[in-house]
């Protein structure tokens, strides 16, 4: 709970890994508009809004209370170039390192067994859906889906969609998929039994930096159908593990879950691929390049060495 000036304050190297955008913007977590790489300049009041250019004012004393850089650690690549395009920090050092993965949490259920604990039926494909507030969040891209699965060329009979972070609504969007509604889940068993019921865990999001969902239904042998955006690239191959849609392209999206649903020998090799690639998010790979960033910047200060990102991958190699 450091504000913005005490961060400013510490006399040591800050290394700060960043999960949204809030680090180089004004109060925002996350925005469409381009006023970071800007600085932020005065816009015309609108009738009616706010007397203070909040974003503005908070962006403002960042920069006059950061006069040294941090070293910005980002989870996906992504994230990493908008620092880099940013006006407040686009001078500072940043270096891509993962959200780490506790595979020993997140590993798969025997699809039987989890459909089974959680009443779905056993002879049908599941596409899995996940976000908190589920559909109030317009980033999550939830109406795109329902458009995606309201297309789709696959009966109506053999396909169903599970929904989890939020309730059945008084007034269920329009689908001609069953979906089951599985509320708010508050234990990590659940949620690794959900995402083992999937076939494919869809990720339709408009903007997204490495969410964990994706890991961590990877990690328990669902492939990824999603946007290609944000830092979902760094963790789906496209037509390897998942499925990367043109954004946001809702043919193609439905395109791709027809993909990796339709085949079983297709979707078997799918799945492996997922947990494969899921590895390499483990506790001590991450751990390991975490410890080569910090052994660089205690010897050559916060830029870190000119070998930095080679470090890095040798030591998680």
């Amino acid at each position: 709970m450091l504000s913005i000036e005490e961060l400013g304050r510490i006399n040591k190297p800050v290394v700060w890994t960043i999960h949204d955008m809030w680090a180089f913007c004004g109060a925002e977590h996350y925005t469409s508009e381009l006023r970071w790489q800007n600085g932020y300049a005065k816009v015309p009041r609108q009738a009616g809004g706010p007397a203070i250019d909040w974003d503005r004012w908070v962006w403002q004393r960042k920069r006059r209370a950061w006069k040294a850089p941090f070293h910005i650690v980002s989870p996906s690549h992504w994230l990493a170039a908008c620092v880099r395009d940013s006006t407040l920090m686009r001078e500072w050092p940043v270096t891509v390192i993962p959200n780490a993965l506790d595979l020993e949490t997140w590993r798969p259920v025997d699809q039987r067994v989890a459909r089974g604990l959680l009443k779905l039926p056993l002879e049908k494909r599941i596409v899995v859906f996940g976000a908190i507030g589920g559909g109030r969040d317009e980033r999550k891209g939830i109406d795109l889906l329902l458009q995606a699965l309201n297309i789709l060329d696959v009966g109506t009979d053999e396909l169903e969609l599970v929904v989890f972070g939020q309730s059945q609504p008084k007034e269920p969007a329009k689908l001609k998929y069953k979906t089951h509604y599985l509320g708010h889940v508050h234990d990590d068993l659940t949620l690794r039994c959900i995402y083992s019921t999937g076939d494919a865990m869809l990720i339709p999001s408009r903007q997204e930096n490495l969410p964990n969902t994706g890991l961590e239904s990877m990690a328990c042998g669902t492939p990824v159908v999603a946007f290609n955006i944000g830092g979902l690239p760094d963790i789906v191959c496209h037509q390897r593990n998942g499925w990367l849609a043109k954004p946001f392209d809702v043919d193609d999206l439905a395109r791709g879950i027809k993909w990796v649903i339709e085949d079983e020998a297709r979707l078997n090799v799918l799945r492996m691929a997922a947990e494969e690639k899921a590895k390499e998010y483990s506790y001590s790979n991450i751990a390991q390049r975490y410890g080569a960033l910090y052994r660089s910047i205690l010897n050559h200060g916060t830029q870190g060495s000119n070998t930095l990102q080679d470090d890095l991958m040798a030591s998680a190699s």
